[in-house]
């Protein structure tokens, strides 16, 4: 037996001739209220609660060849001829949201996983567990210091090798880096000549760890730099380092002397990923002409005295970067073409650059080129 309900009348209750009872809209109105709450409560908790996630995000890209927020150039060249160019040859950065001291929460991370723009990774891949957030400053400090010295030589090796000129490459030790809360901490800085330590003089970086290899925790330890051209003299109380062993806190490298000064001024910015682009932009001022042909030219990657570049991270953000600011070609390192491929913003053209020579082969065979190196996805 099948009964139809009455939708028309309600005998039963004359006062609501519908048969509409008052219990459902009550039902809703309870429902979509616990709803919102949970809503709200889950909001709150994604809010406040923090993820081992760093979001990355496309940085400033900067003109080598131009100047920067302070209007004095990027790279300063005193005591060679030098001929301007009005092109961009712009190196790239990746800024980032999060990291020990600033975390990341849920909501954040969520809403940045589904922005394009953007990459979610784990903390780790800035922040290892085993480091604290000023070594790894100051690692970033110290990498981009050497960066900039080997992108000099890296262009007087250009020069050299294409233009015929006789620049030698001379080297001294320096301090690499400084570890903080260790004896030179807030004394010797990155760049800095080493002259002599306990009065003997150095030569090579392993000098400094020769010298000062009997030394005990509480020993003394002098040790004459030469900063800007001044020497100065530093006495101190050598600590105990992790492995034991009397430290002064420093890690000892190599600077290059070279026949002119060259300055590069970028404000804050570390890491070694725009080696490449400081030599373009070092080799074009040093010689007659146009590298860009006035075009915007953006790209990165890493570079050592011999040329070869690199490979860097964060390279969907940096391509991203270079796009917004008006680039129609991007420098890649072999490393990265096949991730830039999948990643490369429509109109920005890719080239593979293996080395500062074939980057500047390429740059003077022009945008119009169809035989430029391209990238793979090997």
């Amino acid at each position: 037996m099948v009964t139809e309900i009455p939708t028309s009348s309600n005998p039963e209750n004359p006062e609501n001739p519908e048969g509409k009872t008052g219990r459902l809209p009550h039902r809703r109105a309870l429902t979509l209220s616990v709803t919102s709450v949970l809503i709200l409560v889950l909001a709150l908790i994604a809010s406040i609660m923090h993820v081992p996630y760093v979001s990355l995000r496309p940085g400033p890209t900067m003109n080598t060849l131009g100047v920067g927020e302070d209007k004095k150039p990027l790279i300063t060249i005193t005591g060679h001829p030098t001929f301007p160019d009005d092109g961009h040859l712009n190196f790239t950065t990746v800024a980032y949201t999060g990291g020990p001291q600033n975390p990341l929460d849920l909501f954040g991370a969520l809403r940045d996983w589904f922005n394009p723009d953007r990459a979610v990774v784990p903390q780790e891949t800035i922040f290892p567990k085993n480091e604290t957030v000023e070594q790894v400053e100051q690692e970033n400090v110290a990498q981009m210091v050497d960066s900039q010295q080997t992108a000099v030589a890296a262009a007087l090796t250009q020069l050299n090798r294409k233009n015929g000129e006789k620049t030698e490459l001379k080297t001294v030790a320096a301090v690499a880096s400084v570890q903080p809360g260790l004896p030179s901490d807030g004394k010797l800085k990155p760049n800095d000549v080493i002259v002599s330590v306990n009065g003997v003089k150095i030569v090579e970086a392993g000098d400094v760890v020769k010298t000062l290899a009997s030394k005990k925790p509480g020993d003394k330890a002098t040790v004459v730099i030469e900063r800007d051209g001044k020497e100065q003299t530093f006495d101190l109380t050598m600590a105990q380092g992790k492995d034991g062993r009397a430290v002064i806190g420093i890690t000892p490298g190599v600077k290059y002397v070279f026949p002119f000064e060259v300055k590069i001024s970028v404000g804050d910015i570390g890491g070694p990923s725009a080696g490449l682009m400081f030599s373009l932009g070092i080799y074009d001022l040093l010689t007659p002409g146009s590298l860009t042909g006035g075009r915007f030219i953006a790209g990165t990657g890493t570079i050592d005295v011999a040329g070869k570049v690199g490979p860097i991270g964060g390279i969907p953000q940096k391509m991203i970067a270079a796009k917004k600011a008006g680039a129609v070609m991007f420098l890649v390192p072999p490393g990265n073409c096949a991730e830039a491929l999948g990643a490369a913003p429509k109109g920005l053209r890719l080239v593979k650059a293996e080395t500062l020579d074939s980057a500047v082969t390429s740059l003077e065979k022009g945008a119009a080129a169809t035989d430029l190196p391209r990238c793979t996805a090997e």
